[in-house]
């Protein structure tokens, strides 16, 4: 595209609005306004220059204002969806139990829809980490879109302008006087603005003064910091930066920690406390009705963390030769902290069945053979007695929920309501008898037996529930978070000033100044220099149009 040549000879990028050398306006639009458009010192934006082919196409709409503020309503509002239910990071997961049969159990249809469309893990979600893609793509485009112009000509800017561009500004002030009169006023000026702190460029008979001039880059050091907070929310969905799993242990047991390669946690003790009247610690395995008009005063898990790492490198699966690194008792709020990750403890199961014990009886005598013990989360197959007499286990349910045509079924693999179905061999019945035992229930589905398997006790144990955390993406927060508030401080509470002084050769000294924002200010710096060096009385052509227009239409109004 063909560049712009000024009356002063500067060629100029097509799409530049003032001149860059000596201020004139060069498009038709421009020469309309009274008042120049000093947005970007006039220079040419990519976004409104070109508009052919489709990178322009694609350029120009994430450089679009309404495009970024549209995307960031959307963020805002899915965001706000995901509190409509609690984030599956605060959903305790029962054993044997998805989080999705979580979500539906709890809510119904609209808990499973929740889960499925991923709003239980908004921030983690691949369609709302494309959203934040989308608006960190947009927030850099702009900022590459403007700031570049902006940088180019704030830093080639010149000190004489031509006189249309001084007229052209808010405000505007002129005056007949002659040279030596000038100078002094010079002299006077530039001995002002420097105490106010201004940088003063001054050339024969032209002077710029220029103050804060870093308050332009508020908004685009915004933009750095909102792109180094979306770089670490959208990192969480890269391994190794951050993870939140939930783990559940049983008393006794020694486990992977899902997601941290090489550490196992072992599960010494749950302990319960609560406020009685003696104060005295209640321990898990006692029943819970014992505490159940007691106030809670203390979760806690007595663990040992182990690791099979072995010169810093870990064997995966190998836990044959752990290594103890240390005890700690993981309580509410009292994290166990260990290379980067955490572990919470955030729900506890009390009283669950590990063991059943069964005697074979005899049933006309009502004596006991012996004793068997089955392990309810790995029960055996057989089970002997002695050389002649032993049991075979034929079927398990863990979670006996009822017969389905003569069937028995489970509702999960959790030992809530074991039920099994034993053959009996002995002596007198060496063929085998079968027999169905549940909790408080025994049939005899083949017919009448001689033995019976006889209910004796039951040995239980408490599970823990920890959530396991790891966040290496909370620095890249911070500091985005932090050059975010500094960019909005430079933003709000300095304004980039300057101040034209230029002396013609038929002998008026002209005054322009301006300022991105905060013309209070402006003014009160101006009203100092004018007073302190004689300068011409200034106008602000703003308040003077606008009071114009009220004059009008109250004039208007009078005669009507």
């Amino acid at each position: 595209m063909a560049n712009i040549v000024c009356e002063c000879g500067h060629i100029n990028p097509i799409g530049t609005h003032l001149c860059a050398k000596c201020g004139r306006p060069l498009s038709e639009e421009e020469k309309s306004k009274k008042i120049a458009d000093m947005r970007y010192d006039g220079t040419a934006i990519r976004s409104k220059t070109y508009k052919k082919t489709f990178i322009d196409h694609i350029w120009n709409f994430f450089s679009s204002v309404k495009v970024g503020v549209s995307l960031i309503i959307i963020t805002l509002v899915m965001a706000a969806l995901g509190t409509f239910l609690p984030q599956v990071m605060y959903v305790s997961v029962p054993l044997g139990m998805t989080e999705a049969d979580v979500y539906e159990e709890k809510y119904g249809l609209f808990g499973k829809l929740y889960y499925t469309l991923g709003f239980s893990d908004i921030y983690s979600s691949p369609w709302f980490q494309i959203i934040v893609g989308m608006l960190a793509i947009s927030i850099i485009i702009a900022s590459f879109d403007r700031g570049i112009p902006l940088y180019k000509s704030l830093k080639n800017q010149r000190v004489r302008r031509h006189e249309s561009f001084m007229k052209r500004q808010r405000i505007y002030g002129e005056e007949a006087m002659d040279e030596v009169q000038a100078a002094e006023v010079f002299d006077k000026a530039q001995e002002k603005m420097k105490a106010l702190k201004y940088k003063v460029r001054r050339e024969e008979d032209v002077l710029l003064a220029e103050k804060g001039r870093f308050a332009r880059w508020g908004p685009y050091i915004n933009h750095i910091g909102l792109i180094i907070f979306i770089l670490g929310v959208m990192l969480r969905l890269m391994p190794g930066f951050y993870l939140d799993k939930t783990m559940w242990i049983r008393e006794g047991e020694t486990a992977a920690i899902p997601g941290i390669e090489g550490y196992y946690i072992h599960n010494n003790k749950f302990i319960f406390e609560t406020y009685g009247d003696s104060d005295e610690k209640v321990e898990a395995s006692q029943k819970a009705a014992d505490a159940i008009n007691s106030k809670a005063k203390n979760y806690q898990t007595d663990v040992t963390l182990y690791s099979d790492k072995v010169d810093g490198k870990s064997l995966a699966g190998n836990t044959d030769d752990l290594e103890k690194i240390k005890d700690y008792s993981i309580q509410v709020n009292k994290p166990l902290k260990y290379d980067g990750f955490a572990l919470y403890q955030m729900d506890f199961r009390q009283n669950e069945l590990k063991s059943m014990k069964f005697d074979l009886v005899n049933k006309k005598e009502g004596k006991s053979l012996g004793q068997i013990t089955v392990n309810l989360d790995d029960p055996a197959k057989k089970y002997e007695i002695s050389k002649d007499i032993y049991i075979e286990l034929k079927s398990y349910y863990a979670d006996f929920s009822g017969f389905e045509e003569g069937v028995p079924q489970s509702a999960s693999p959790i030992p809530n309501n074991p039920a099994f179905i034993f053959t009996m061999f002995t002596p007198e019945v060496p063929k085998g008898e079968t027999s169905f035992v549940a909790i408080k229930q025994t049939l005899e589905p083949l017919g009448t037996t001689k033995y019976q398997m006889k209910f004796n006790s039951v040995e239980t144990r408490n599970a823990s529930n920890f959530t396991v955390r790891q966040d290496k993406t909370l620095p890249l927060l911070l500091i985005g978070g932090i050059i975010f508030m500094i960019g909005v401080t430079i933003s709000s509470y300095f304004s980039h000033r300057r101040i034209w002084l230029q002396y013609t050769k038929d002998g008026r000294l002209l005054l322009a100044s301006h300022v991105n924002k905060n013309w209070f200010g402006m003014k009160k710096d101006l009203d100092s220099i004018v007073s302190y060096a004689k300068l011409p009385p200034y106008i602000d052509q703003v308040d003077e149009d606008n009071k114009k227009k009220e004059l009008d239409n109250k004039e208007d109004g009078d005669n009507t």
